[in-house]
């Protein structure tokens, strides 16, 4: 209708006067056309929930740990050995050893030799050799000794000798306990952290796509109109349309409860756990296993023997050695002529030659000896021990690994992306635009221009590119129109721009 009005206008344009203001270049058509709103889409990011933190809660870890533990402590038990006694047959002395000495008287024999009775010497022929008598003592018996016996002398001695030799006996203490009840870990200490969801409301915000604007809006004919032609009685109104709104939804953080801490997007609780005991039962060693010792004297008896107090000895007189005279010719002067050698001259005689001093034949007498028995200790009383080993038991309790903890990673915020139209130029008033005159308006342009609108997908009738400008390719050039912004009611430059058609 707004289009079908167009090209009423310009018809009437060609038969009437130029409304004031109306541009006037020659060879150009001019139409009023409603200038509507300018709008633009804006898109904006708007926060749906804030930015928070994660909160990944680590429970504490344990582990069962079985370990073992001392119900009775190790010991030492003792048990006696007794001293160990052998009988031993010994012998003993009665009577020392000695020696009986028989004297023995020098023993002498008789010796034949040769003895010297003139020495050798020189004669000399012209001057004799001159002699002289020499008397001089010569051994007949060599001198000795003489020994007489002195027999060993002895006493009567009574000593003590051992019959049986001291020991020691061993009594045995055995070792003392005293029952113990000690406390005992089962489970360590540690923390337990509570996580629950911080407390969110939802909030609805509404948001303004498009602001209020006004619009020409043309209505029927005024009833009183006297004009024959309708169109002069169309009425263009201009009304308000309000602004255009969005309700959006969002969540907002409100907190945690009493208790809580705010951590992230959640909220954490931590409770300490205390350690878990139990009591347990062992032997405790007080005093560990002893002996004491009883000393046993040894045992003496007494015995009589002969005790050698001095051994058999000899006593030697000593006998002198007899001599003898001789006589023979001794040189006093050798002859100094006419030296001869005369042989000496030897006589043989007989005397006693000491063959071996007069001494003592020893005759060992053995000591005497006696056997007697007594108890002689081969060991010593002792005890022997063998180690009683310390009993354990196995316990099981709950150790702690790693305790609880609390790890935050960053959780972005949440933006929805709202798309609004903003006003960027105010319309609802006619303006003079230059528009296509009515002989230039041909099948190839009409055409082109529905062409065009199907390209951007709308309707131009069932009939499609017709080359006609029905009503249904009107309809979808004015909302071509009105959906970009231009103005309204031709088909003025500034759309055939729009659609690209030239």
């Amino acid at each position: 209708m707004i289009l079908t009005t167009m090209f009423i206008m310009v018809s009437v344009a060609a038969y009437a006067q130029p409304e004031a203001g109306m541009p006037n270049e020659p060879g150009k058509c001019y139409a009023k056309c409603l200038i509507q709103d300018q709008y633009e889409t804006v898109t904006e990011q708007m926060l749906v929930r804030d930015a928070s933190t994660k909160v990944s809660i680590s429970n504490a870890q344990y582990e069962t740990v079985s370990e073992q533990v001392l119900e009775r402590e190790g010991s030492t038990t003792l048990s006696v050995v007794p001293a160990q006694f052998e009988t031993v047959s010994e012998t003993v002395l009665e009577k020392e050893a000695s020696t009986i000495l028989s004297a023995t008287p020098a023993r002498w024999e008789d010796v034949e030799e040769t003895v010297l009775a003139k020495e050798a010497y020189t004669t000399l022929r012209v001057v004799p050799a001159v002699f002289e008598t020499v008397t001089e003592q010569v051994l007949v018996q060599e001198a000795g000794s003489r020994v007489s016996v002195v027999p060993a002398v002895y006493e009567t001695v009574t000593e003590q000798v051992l019959v049986k030799e001291g020991y020691s006996t061993l009594s045995v203490v055995p070792a003392q306990y005293e029952t113990v009840t000690e406390t005992v870990l089962v489970k360590e200490a540690g923390s337990r952290i509570e996580r629950k969801p911080a407390r969110y409301e939802t909030q609805q915000e509404t948001i303004e796509t498009a602001p209020a604007s006004t619009k020409w809006v043309k209505k029927r004919a005024d009833r009183n109109c006297l004009s024959a032609d309708p169109n002069d009685c169309l009425v263009w109104c201009l009304v308000e349309v309000p602004a255009q709104s969005r309700t959006v939804t969002k969540q907002v953080r409100v907190g945690c409860d009493d208790g809580w801490t705010e951590n992230g997007d959640d909220c954490t609780k931590e409770t300490p756990v205390e350690a878990q005991y139990k009591e347990r039962t062992y032997q405790k060693l007080v005093s560990p296993a002893t002996t004491t010792s009883n000393t046993v004297e040894p045992k003496y008896t007494t015995r009589s023997y002969q005790k050698l107090v001095t051994p058999a000895t000899t006593t030697t007189t000593p006998v002198e050695a007899r001599y003898e005279t001789r006589s023979y010719q001794k040189l006093v002067s050798p002859a100094t002529t006419e030296v001869s050698e005369v042989p000496a001259k030897y006589v043989t005689r007989k005397y006693k030659k000491l063959v071996q001093d007069a001494g003592s034949n020893s005759t060992a007498v053995e000591a005497k000896y006696g056997n007697r028995s007594y108890q002689k200790l081969v060991s010593d009383a002792t005890t022997s021990s063998s180690n009683v080993e310390a009993r354990y038991g196995t316990r099981s309790y709950q150790k702690l690994v790693s305790p609880a903890t609390i790890s935050t990673s960053p959780v972005d915020a949440q933006y929805k992306t709202v798309s609004r139209r903003q006003l960027v130029k105010a319309g609802g008033f006619t303006e003079w635009r230059e528009v296509v005159c009515g002989g230039d308006v041909t099948p190839e342009l009409v055409r082109a221009v529905q062409n065009a609108l199907i390209s951007r997908g709308y309707n131009v009738g069932a009939a499609g590119a017709d080359n006609v400008m029905g009503a249904d390719t009107k309809a979808a050039l004015v909302k071509f129109q009105k959906d970009n912004g231009l103005p309204i009611g031709s088909l003025d430059f500034e759309t055939l721009r729009a659609l690209g058609v030239k």
